[in-house]
C-alpha cells in the first residue's frame, strides 16, 4: 500500500468517526454589521444625539431642582418626582403616539418633534441663565419634553425595522440599543462637569444643539424596508387606536405579558436613577460631579452589555433572558441600597445597568419580531405604559424616602421587584418559551 493510499485511508477513517455530542462554537463578532445599511447608519447617529440630550436633561434637571429646593424637607420628593415627570406623558400619549407613527411618515414626525424641542430647550436655557426658573418651571419643562419624547422615541424605535431587512432586524435593534447606555455614559459625564464649572445654562444649551444634530442626520434617511401599509382613507384615527389594543388582546396576547413584565424594571426599579442625586448627596456626601460619574458608570455597564449582545447575539432563549434580567436587576438594587463604599456602589450600579439593558434590548427585540409593520408603532408604544407608571412609583418612593431614608426606600424597591420577578419566572410559561 502506498503512502498516499495510507493517508487516504486514515482520512476516511477519521471522517467516519461520530461527531462529538457537544461542541463549542465561537460566534463571529457582528458588532457593527448593521452599519452596512446607509439609512440605518444615519438613524443610529440621530438616535445617539437624541438619547444624549435626554440623559443630559435627566441629570441637569435633577440637580437644578435639588439646588432650588435646598434646605426644604420636601427636596427629596421634588427631585425624584421631577425625574418621573418626564415619563408621565407616556400613560396618556402612548396609544396616540403609536397611532400617529402608524399613520404618518415616521421620519418627518421625528424631525418635527426635534425641531420643537431644540427651540424649547434653548428658551429654557435662557430662562435658567437669567435666574427666572422656579421648581414649577422645571416640572413644566420636563412634562412637555416627556410628551415630545413619547412620540419621537416610539417612531425612532420603529424606524429600525424600516431601514434594514427582516433577517438583520434583531441585530440592528441590539446595535441601536448601544445609543442608550453609551449616551448615558457620555452625556451625564460631561453634564456633571459643566454644572460644577460653568452652570446649568450650558447644559440646556447643549441639549438644544443635540436636538439640532438629530434633525440634520434624519434629513437624508429613507425607509426602503417599510412594508406597504393598508389604505387608511376610510379608517378614522380612533378606529386605528382601538385596533392596536384589539390586535394585542386577541392576536398577540404574549405582547401584553411582555409589557406587564416590563413594569418591574421600568416602573418599580427606574426611580433608582432619580434617587441618585439624593443618594450621592445624603449617603455618600458627594457633589454633582460624582452624580455625573454615577450615571456615566451606569451607562458603561449598559454599554458593555449592549456591545456583547450586538457582537454575539442572543445566546439563550430570549424569553429566559428577559426573566433572568428582571430578577437580576432587583437583586442588585437590594445590594445597592446599603452600599456606602463608593467603589462598591459604582460596581453595583454598573451591574444593575447591564441587566436593565439586556432586559430592554431583548424585550424590545421580541416585540419588533412578533409584530407586523402596520402595527409596529402602536405595539412599540405599549412599552411607554410601563415607563409612564414611573411617576406614580417615583412619588411613592420619594414620599417613603422622606419618611424613612434613601437606603430603606431602595431596599423596599428591591424586595418588591424581586418577589414579582420570581413570580413571573415561575408562572409565565409563555414568556419562557419565546425565541422569535
Amino acid at each position: 500500500m502506498s503512502m498516499q493510499d495510507t493517508t487516504t485511508e486514515q482520512r476516511s477513517t477519521l471522517g467516519a468517526r461520530p461527531k462529538p455530542r457537544f461542541s463549542v462554537r465561537i460566534p463571529r463578532l457582528r458588532t457593527f454589521d448593521s452599519f452596512a445599511y446607509t439609512d440605518y447608519r444615519y438613524l443610529w447617529i440621530g438616535n445617539f444625539f437624541a438619547n444624549n440630550a435626554q440623559w443630559l436633561q435627566l441629570l441637569t434637571v435633577g440637580w437644578l431642582v435639588r439646588g432650588l429646593t435646598s434646605g426644604s424637607s420636601s427636596s427629596t420628593l421634588f427631585v425624584v418626582t421631577v425625574g418621573g415627570m418626564s415619563l408621565l406623558p407616556g400613560l396618556i400619549m402612548a396609544p396616540i403616539a403609536g397611532t400617529l407613527g402608524d399613520r404618518m411618515d415616521r421620519r418627518k414626525l421625528v424631525i418635527g418633534i426635534q425641531a420643537f424641542m431644540a427651540a424649547f430647550s434653548f428658551l429654557f436655557a435662557v430662562m435658567v441663565g437669567q435666574q427666572l426658573v422656579t421648581v414649577w418651571h422645571a416640572y413644566i419643562y420636563v412634562f412637555v419634553s416627556g410628551v415630545c419624547v413619547s412620540i419621537s422615541q416610539n417612531s425612532r424605535m420603529a424606524l429600525v425595522a424600516n431601514t434594514v431587512p427582516r433577517h438583520a432586524m434583531a441585530h440592528a435593534f441590539a446595535t441601536n440599543v448601544l445609543t442608550i447606555p453609551g449616551t448615558r455614559m457620555i452625556g451625564p459625564f460631561i453634564g456633571g462637569i459643566l454644572i460644577t464649572t460653568l452652570g446649568f445654562f450650558w447644559n440646556f444649551t447643549l441639549e438644544s444643539l443635540l436636538y439640532l444634530g438629530t434633525i440634520l442626520v434624519f434629513l437624508p434617511i429613507k425607509t426602503p424596508y417599510a412594508q406597504a401599509r393598508r389604505a387608511r382613507a376610510n379608517t378614522s384615527f380612533l378606529s386605528d387606536l382601538i385596533g392596536g389594543f384589539t390586535y394585542v388582546w386577541k392576536d398577540k396576547r404574549v405582547l401584553l405579558y411582555l409589557t406587564m413584565l416590563g413594569f418591574i424594571p421600568n416602573t418599580i426599579l427606574q426611580p433608582v436613577m432619580f434617587l441618585l442625586p439624593v443618594f450621592t448627596d445624603e449617603i455618600l456626601r458627594r457633589g454633582a460631579d460624582v452624580g455625573g460619574y454615577f450615571l456615566a458608570i451606569n451607562g458603561l455597564g449598559g454599554l458593555l452589555m449592549a456591545l456583547f449582545i450586538a457582537s454575539f447575539g442572543f445566546i439563550f432563549k430570549k424569553g429566559n433572558i428577559v426573566l433572568w434580567c428582571a430578577l437580576g436587576s432587583s437583586i442588585f438594587i437590594l445590594l445597592f441600597s446599603y452600599a456606602i463604599i463608593l467603589p462598591l456602589a459604582f460596581l453595583l450600579i454598573m451591574l444593575f445597568a447591564s441587566t436593565q439593558t439586556a432586559f430592554r434590548t431583548t424585550n424590545g427585540t421580541l416585540m419588533q419580531l412578533l409584530v407586523s409593520d402596520d402595527m409596529r408603532s402602536r405595539v412599540t408604544s405599549l412599552q411607554r405604559y410601563s415607563m409612564g407608571g414611573v411617576i406614580i412609583s417615583s412619588f411613592a418612593i420619594g414620599w417613603f424616602a422622606r419618611l424613612t431614608s434613601v437606603s430603606i426606600a431602595l431596599l423596599a424597591m428591591g424586595i418588591i421587584a424581586t418577589i414579582l420577578a420570581a413570580a413571573f419566572y415561575i408562572f409565565a410559561k409563555q414568556i419562557r418559551e419565546l425565541d422569535a
